[in-house]
């Protein structure tokens, strides 16, 4: 699927819901390489190059411009907001003040050679906001960023490898990257990044290339790069990252625990002591001993792995990651359309004495309602109750806030079940035919939800 220039960035929620919103975007950024293919060929595996030979591509996102603007008019502070960098003769260094970084401090740095990194431009450019809280959606876990403005014939930063799934935004300018491979099979895909490396350690690249305006590079984490601006150009790009502690070992560090712990509660086998004089044959002083006992005791250790399978609380792990990405997404953006039809657009009424009037949505039990966004809660079992944990009213700084839910009653958790799995269509009470549950029930659990801004409704309300 390719996009012209004039496409808009986030199109409108489709019908079809917010995770095809997001994969028409992911096309969009990787046309005209199409998604399927991406994931079959490049994801986790190989670096991918699109260049495209069209300046204004990803001209919405930033401008130099822009960011002078935000940076008169905002509250940038350094460390938090921003850093100032350079590399310069194998040295990388933070030189950044304290406070707010003013317009005219960075703009000095600049000027003198060094690198600008914002570390969550989100805040500040709303199309970056809208681009990951977009693509959210289809990975369904955090989207994260960084923009990076680079003088001329400069570098801000040593060569070194990353935790994350690594989209390259070339935005302004021209950028020289230099891509390596892994050193080892222990830095493929790993889980925290690198210190920096010294061109020695690095070897040669397996990718040497010059990004222009337009042109997108991906690379997998655990990828060593460095880029550096040519002469008589700067540099403008951003940085969208994913699949942050995603992996497999993030899942089973959450189950394996669980399991054992329930397997102990439950299984006899698991409390029985260790064979006597086990000392005797296992242990690194006995690793290279043969005997029978030890061979019953490893064949005994594979046998209590293979049962411990049958006490993994998968579900409830995996529930555990996504409670977390609950916590880590960004807000969704709303549409004009959207706004007409969730609590966002309805303003309270006030009696002369001051007290609030009970607000009218006129709703019955045939008024259809669907998820704002497929993700847009996780239902989580949890210190004996049942929790929604939701983003919706997340700030977008990253954990301002604490992790919220909402706890709902056990006989109306089908109800929120129905909603996942009809979505993207719309649901009404009298749809939901949750046994033991009145239609008058369904509908409060459905008015609940809207009024907490986790539903919209198929009708316009907010006229």
């Amino acid at each position: 699927m390719r996009f012209n220039k004039k496409v808009k960035i986030t199109p409108d929620i489709p019908r079809d819901g917010s995770v095809n919103c997001a994969l028409e975007v992911l096309n969009w950024m990787l046309s005209p390489i199409s998604a399927e293919q991406f994931f079959k060929t490049h994801w986790e595996k190989q670096a991918l190059l699109v260049s495209r030979q069209n300046s204004e591509y990803f001209k919405k996102f930033v401008s130099l411009s822009a960011i002078d603007e935000v940076l008169r008019s905002n509250s940038v502070l350094f460390t938090e907001n921003i850093d100032i960098t350079s590399y310069i003769d194998g040295e990388r260094k933070t030189l950044n003040g304290t406070g707010r970084a003013n317009a005219t401090n960075v703009w000095e740095s600049y000027n003198e050679g060094c690198s600008v990194r914002f570390l969550n431009p989100h805040i500040f450019f709303q199309e970056i906001q809208r681009l990951m809280a977009t693509l959210q959606e289809y990975f369904e876990c955090m989207v994260g960023s960084n923009m990076y403005l680079t003088p001329p014939n400069s570098q801000g930063f040593a060569p070194h490898y990353d935790d994350i799934e690594a989209f390259i935004l070339q935005i302004e300018g021209k950028k020289r990257w230099r891509l390596y491979k892994p050193r080892n099979s222990n830095e493929y895909l790993p889980r925290v990044s690198s210190k920096n490396f010294t061109q020695e350690d690095v070897g040669e690249p397996f990718l040497d290339v010059i990004l222009e305006p337009g042109d997108l590079l991906y690379f997998p984490r655990g990828t060593i790069h460095q880029a550096h601006t040519v002469s008589s150009h700067h540099s403008l790009h951003l940085t969208i990252s994913t699949y942050q502690k995603y992996s497999w070992a993030d899942f089973l560090e959450r189950v394996i625990p669980a399991a054992l712990a329930n397997a102990i509660d439950s299984d006899p086998e698991f409390r029985r002591g260790l064979p006597l004089g086990a000392a005797s044959y296992v242990g690194v002083s006995h690793s290279e001993r043969r005997c029978l006992n030890r061979e019953n005791f490893i064949q005994k250790s594979r046998d209590f792995f293979m049962k411990l399978f049958e006490y993994a609380p998968i579900d409830d792990a995996l529930d555990q990651l996504q409670k977390q990405f609950q916590h880590d997404a960004q807000p969704p953006i709303l549409t004009d359309d959207e706004k007409l039809r969730t609590v966002a657009l309805c303003k309270n009424s006030f009696r002369k004495d001051g007290s609030l009037k009970a607000r009218d949505t006129s709703f019955n039990v045939n008024t259809r309602f669907r998820l704002l966004r497929k993700n847009i809660f996780r239902i989580v079992m949890e210190e004996n109750s049942i929790r929604l944990y939701y983003h919706v009213n997340n700030s977008k700084e990253y954990h301002a806030y604490e992790s919220v839910y909402l706890e709902i009653d056990t006989e109306l958790a089908p109800i929120a079940e129905k909603l996942i799995h009809c979505y993207p269509e719309y649901l009404s009470a009298a749809e939901t035919e949750v046994s033991g549950i009145s239609k008058k029930e369904s509908l409060n659990m459905l008015t609940s939800l809207w009024e907490n801004e986790l539903l919209m409704t198929e009708e316009v309300v907010n006229k």
